[in-house]
């Protein structure tokens, strides 16, 4: 038994009224970047303890158990997909999730693996 059709044919008007309801190409991509995010471990748990707290970049390589350059990089990455966003506080950075709807998704995930 094959997983697939055995005979070739399209319903064109399904394809077009679903074709029209996906995001463009570009935003695709940007959405498979964001959700790439979430598949690196390392990131991961960047996200998961800033869904607890805001914490200072010194904080995150702690908690990452991960060198300050790798934790710089991995911030950078986050911050550039629009996950988290820092402020400066004399000398030390502080980052926190860049908004509810990335905190209310963590929830969502931890909750999928009970």
């Amino acid at each position: 038994m094959s997983d697939l059709c055995s005979e070739y044919s399209v319903r064109n008007e399904k394809i077009k009224d679903i074709m029209e309801k996906l995001p463009s190409n570009e935003d695709i991509v940007n959405i498979s970047n964001i959700m790439n995010s979430f598949g690196d471990p390392n990131r991961l748990k960047i996200l998961l303890a800033l869904k607890e707290s805001e914490l200072c970049s010194c904080e995150l390589s702690n908690i990452a158990d991960t060198s300050i350059s790798a934790i710089s990089h991995q911030l950078r990455i986050l911050r550039d997909r629009k996950l988290v966003k820092f402020r400066k506080e004399g000398k030390f950075v502080y980052y926190e999730l860049y908004d509810e709807k990335i905190r209310d998704f963590l929830e969502e995930i931890v909750e999928l693996r009970k």
